[in-house]
């Protein structure tokens, strides 16, 4: 019998959340499901010839080398130490104050997310780096492992963020714009959480001891450490803003100067790295999958059109633009709860994105809302996946005693993502310069 393309659509997202439940990994989920779907009301053969030609298109594409070049760049720089120097030189000249080490720690994982544009990665990376020194002068583990899962996020906002970059790729937006797009609201981040911490050491001094200030000259000498990744930061990011280069180009030329930069120091050793080129290449492959998969599931889409359906029905709620922005963003908080972050991006923005455009709303500010609320998805329940990382390189906590570190932080970022909403110059002023 012949089945409608709406039952069809229904039938694809409830296979599709049913082979996700069954950790069936999304990019395969996606996939599969895409094809079968549009094989059932298309053909058997459109559809498997769609595989072949999907994969290799996307694979080969130009504009897709952005991601393997940012991910091989931030390799390099967590494993030449550059993580580390960063912590340092921030914990040099904050750590005496009341809850210094939560304030370096967040400048710290700032400071890496620009140059690895990767929040599991820079979770990943400070749990071994600030926990330990954070546990040494007696922080709780729910503020220390709060305070980590935080500073994580930071890695979805910073250029080169590659969840900007792929958001980019599924809307056909300037992905040099969004980077640049996300360097205010990252600042914003950043000092709202270094707020949200000294409000917590107000409240809670017990909690947060300080520390004797460092003498000035090891704080000159952890300063000049920091030579090479603020070096990194500004040719690429300067090299993006003056048009110098293409966002695939500054990716080359990223992930060829932290190379370069390490071997000029002597940290980077050819096992170091063939380490960093297999590193950068498993998770390029993870995230290739899951694009070749959002794909298909797109095609799959388009012969049903959902997202015409729901930009319909959204706008014929009859609300503001506002009104319908804030459906939007509740939607995302409860996705948030069951998804990965990557996955709830591929997944939803096809859909969403003509319903955004409809409404006027400016494709650029709205990808940096989508990470924003991502940002959101990484640290609180049920999923958290910064929780898992954390939980996964400290042993000695629980996921309820980070998740309970985590709140304060979670409120912080509510109120950061009404600001942003208010006032979408914040995300916009500067792409607007370019």
């Amino acid at each position: 019998m012949d089945l409608s393309p709406d039952i069809v659509a229904v039938l694809g997202f409830v296979a599709l959340f049913a082979l996700m439940l069954l950790r069936v990994p999304v990019g395969m989920a996606m996939g599969l499901v895409g094809v079968t779907g549009f094989g059932t009301l298309v053909g058997a053969e459109p559809a498997l010839k769609m595989i072949g030609q999907t994969s290799m298109r996307i694979v080969t594409d130009y504009t897709f080398g952005v991601i393997p070049m940012f991910l091989l760049m931030g390799a390099v720089a967590s494993r030449t130490g550059m993580s580390r120097e960063l912590f340092r030189a921030a914990d040099r000249f904050v750590g005496h104050l009341r809850g210094g080490l939560g304030i370096a720690t967040i400048a710290a994982c700032a400071g890496f997310a620009a140059i690895s544009g990767s929040s599991v990665a820079t979770a990943a990376t400070f749990s071994t780096v600030a926990y330990p020194e954070m546990r040494q002068f007696g922080y709780p583990k729910s503020f220390a492992t709060g305070v980590i899962a935080a500073g994580g996020t930071l890695g979805a906002m910073f250029p080169p963020s590659i969840v900007l970059a792929v958001y980019g790729l599924i809307t056909q937006q300037d992905i040099g714009k969004l980077f640049i797009a996300g360097i205010l609201p990252g600042l914003l981040a950043v000092s709202m959480y270094m707020g949200t911490i000294t409000l917590i050491g107000l409240l809670k001094p017990a909690w947060l001891p300080a520390a004797r200030p460092a003498p000035w000259r090891d704080r000159l000498q952890a300063l000049r450490d920091v030579w090479a990744p603020l070096l990194l930061f500004a040719f690429v990011i300067g090299g993006l803003y003056g048009g110098v280069f293409t966002p695939t180009e500054a990716g080359g030329m990223g992930a060829v100067g932290a190379i370069i930069i390490s071997a000029v120091r002597g940290r980077l050793s050819r096992a170091d790295l063939l380490a960093s080129l297999l590193q950068a290449t498993r998770t390029a492959a993870a995230v290739f999958t899951v694009l070749i998969g959002a794909v298909l599931f797109g095609y799959f889409l388009t012969v049903t059109q959902t997202p015409q359906k729901v930009t319909a029905f959204i706008l014929g709620l009859g609300l503001s633009p506002v009104g319908s922005l804030v459906v939007i963003m509740l939607m995302y908080l409860v996705l948030g709860c069951l998804m990965d972050a990557m996955a709830m991006v591929i997944l939803t923005v096809p859909i969403i994105f003509p319903a955004i455009t409809a409404l006027g709303f400016d494709p650029v500010w709205f990808g940096i809302i989508i990470v924003m609320t991502v940002e959101l998805g990484l640290i609180h329940p049920p999923v958290g996946m910064n929780v898992f990382v954390i939980k996964t390189v400290v042993q000695d906590v629980d996921f309820s005693t980070i998740f309970y570190g985590v709140i304060p932080f979670v409120l912080t970022d509510m109120v950061r993502l009404a600001i942003l909403i208010a006032f979408p110059a914040i995300a916009t002023w500067l792409p607007g310069r370019m």
